[in-house]
């Protein structure tokens, strides 16, 4: 079972749309990523692109080792954090670089080309960053093709054909990253795959990241048998070892508050929420998955059946079919759960839709504190 979380938090506390995070249930999953970190050695690194919040940043820095990045501005936001700082792109401009020295302890590079291109730039730098290679050993273990970094014809990593007669002179370790939303299974099938295409190249090396997509903290995850692959490159090769989750340190902490605007009919009942799908929640269209509304079920579950759909003017801008207990009134608060992770890093404000405020919930003193809301300035100001 999952941690309950906003246990007694009550919806109307907050501003709507706004998401509430849970700091307790994040420490709870920081806890568990530093039994691994107790158990193995590894370092564990929080991956800006899946959950962000400066507000929280004292409270994950006293347990993990640092953050992953994928741009400059992610970087120097990791830098606020403390700790290491490690970057990767699928390829950098020459200002990105630049960027990227100023910020970075670790940067991998996505080609050999690149490597080449910017090695000078980065040996000569006065802080120069451990440098490493991010590689491809072409196994999917992600159904959906949009989330699969090793889908045929992928920009991401290094082939292992493509290492022949390239040399590894200042490179000092490989970086994989093959999941998304998998458990313990699937990464030892890819670090099997890995290892044998690999592994000649892995006792002249200092470190290994296995990459995210990790879902550790999620209930009957086999944190044993992630602790034996770590064990294993640790013991065989004597590698340090990095793990970069974003969704295990978020999952289960938070969720997307929306309040009922209207109720009408077309073929079914619609209930139009004060929220957007495309612009709030864009991986329930992207991936696709449905999730879940406290008190809610199924379409026909429960007696009262509504087709939930968003305030932009997107035609496919809808939540999906959910069915209450009681029928839907103008000004009803939702909660849909599970709205930490890939959400607030990933709105937008098509349509002008204003961002959703943003708001700590502390279960000790039931406190619920708004860290952030947004304004016209907000949505002016990205467009000139």
């Amino acid at each position: 079972m999952a941690r309950s979380y906003l246990v007694d938090f009550d919806p109307k506390q907050v501003p709507t749309p706004c998401f509430v995070v849970d700091q307790g249930a994040i420490e709870h999953n920081l806890q568990i990523l530093a039994q691994v970190q107790e158990r193995t050695g590894c370092k564990i690194l929080l991956a800006l692109k899946g959950f962000a919040l400066p507000q929280l940043f004292p409270l994950i820095h006293r347990y993990l080792h640092g953050v992953c990045a994928s741009s400059p501005d992610e970087a120097r936001l990791g830098r606020d954090l403390g700790g290491e700082v490690h970057s990767h792109g699928p390829a950098f401009s020459d200002t990105d670089l630049t960027s990227h020295l100023n910020y970075c302890d670790h940067l991998v590079f996505n080609s050999f080309s690149q490597w080449h291109r910017f090695r000078d730039q980065v040996q000569s730098h006065p802080r120069p960053p451990i440098c490493g290679l991010r590689v491809n050993p072409e196994h999917s273990e992600t159904e959906v093709a949009l989330y699969d970094p090793c889908r045929p014809g992928s920009r991401l990593g290094i082939t292992r054909k493509q290492f022949d007669n390239e040399s590894l002179a200042g490179i000092t370790g490989l970086h994989f990253h093959t999941l998304c939303e998998k458990g313990a299974d699937a990464l030892r099938r890819t670090a099997d795959k890995f290892e044998a295409q690999f592994k000649e190249f892995l006792p002249d090396l200092e470190w290994l990241n296995l990459g995210g997509g990790h879902l550790i903290t999620d209930p009957g995850y086999d944190v044993d048998l992630l602790c034996e692959v770590i064990t294993h490159f640790q013991t065989t090769y004597g590698l340090t070892i990095y793990l970069e989750p974003g969704e295990a340190i978020a999952i289960n902490s938070g969720a997307l508050i929306t309040t009922v605007l209207d109720v009408t009919e077309n073929n079914g009942t619609i209930a139009v929420l004060d929220t957007s799908v495309s612009c709030h929640m864009p991986d329930v269209l992207e991936m696709p998955y449905r999730p879940q509304i406290a008190g809610g079920g199924r379409a026909g579950e429960l007696e009262f059946t509504y087709r939930l759909g968003g305030v932009s003017c997107l035609a496919g801008d809808v939540l999906g079919d959910y069915s209450f207990a009681q029928p839907l009134q103008v000004g009803d608060r939702l909660v849909i759960e599970d709205m930490s992770h890939y959400t607030m890093v990933k709105t937008t404000t098509f349509n002008g839709v204003r961002l959703p405020s943003i708001a700590l919930y502390d279960p000790e003193t039931k406190d619920v504190e708004v860290v952030r809301t947004f304004s016209y300035e907000d949505y002016r100001s990205r467009l000139g």
